[in-house]
């Protein structure tokens, strides 16, 4: 695995300028100037799940080789787990716990800051879970996480790819969405009124309010995209993951693209001023300088 600062070059291609509320608003407007997307870390074999703690370090999984990796604030990469389950997408609790879905071990878990990991989910209806993909955590401690499945389709249990909901005591697992044909990536705000989704298998990427803790409703498309991860901005603009980093507003306006050598999985706003956009893309982790900020 090799790691340095090696500037591959900005490749951002501007697809559309767009008015919202009276103020142009394209990519211009969200990349830092003269920012140059950079590739900090190689040699890996699928990068996935990056999430941020408190102080701006940067964990992101490498889910074939069972790793998840750091890239801290100073520039250092190190590995912070092995075994990892095929640990998928990460998150962060308020205590500085890592959540993961492990996609592999089929069970979403957590880690303290000390190494210790804890089972929070592995079946619903007494049946195993397909492959975590993704998760998010509400105010209330309660975590949102997607369950589908990619590759082998053997020994799946549950009777479709849905949605699910755990609550903060961690006694009660919820399916919260049951109409999707693949859901993958998913994010709230940080208000925890909307939930952003995103159905893979059927191309679009869906906002739902969210009613209470663990109950969803009122959902609309934002765009006929389908999306691995997903991230927010401090303007409430929804980055997703395709071919390229597609940028859309709260409304579904397209407000640009980041591109770059090699297709992205994951995206997630880290740095201690929340201002770089870090991307996982299958074998590198690259950065970008933002003029916004992560939620």
């Amino acid at each position: 695995m090799r790691s340095g600062k090696i500037a591959v070059g900005l490749a951002i291609l501007v697809l559309l300028t767009i008015k919202s509320m009276g103020q142009a608003q394209g990519l211009a407007d969200l990349v830092a100037e003269g920012a140059t997307l950079t590739k900090l870390a190689g040699d890996f074999r699928f990068t996935e799940g990056p999430a941020v703690d408190k102080a701006g370090n940067l964990y992101f999984s490498d889910i074939p080789n069972e790793k998840i990796h750091k890239w801290s604030v100073d520039g250092k990469l190190s590995t912070v787990r092995e075994m990892s389950g095929g640990a998928n997408g990460l998150y962060f609790s308020a205590n500085g716990d890592l959540y993961a879905c492990e996609g592999t071990a089929r069970r979403v878990t957590s880690m303290t800051p000390g190494g210790k990991v804890s089972v929070l989910a592995s079946s619903f209806a007494g049946k195993k879970l397909n492959s975590p993909n993704d998760l998010w955590i509400d105010k209330k401690g309660g975590i949102y996480f997607t369950d589908p499945r990619y590759g082998n389709m053997e020994n799946i249990e549950q009777d479709g790819f849905h949605v699910y909901y755990i609550s903060p005591d961690g006694k009660k697992v919820t399916r919260v969405i049951n109409d999707m044909v693949k859901p993958n990536g998913i994010i709230g705000t940080a208000d925890n009124r909307t939930l952003y989704v995103a159905d893979s298998g059927g191309r679009k990427i869906y906002a739902y309010r969210i009613k209470k803790p663990g109950m969803i409703g009122d959902r609309r498309i934002i765009c006929e995209e389908g999306s691995d991860g997903m991230t927010l901005d401090s303007e409430g603009n929804i980055y997703i993951t395709t071919a390229a980093v597609q940028i859309y507003s709260p409304r579904g306006q397209k407000l640009g693209t980041i591109a770059g050598p090699e297709g992205p999985a994951n995206v997630c706003f880290g740095g201690p001023e929340r201002d770089i956009l870090f991307i996982t893309a299958r074998t590198s982790l690259y950065s970008i300088k933002m003029k916004v900020h992560g939620q």
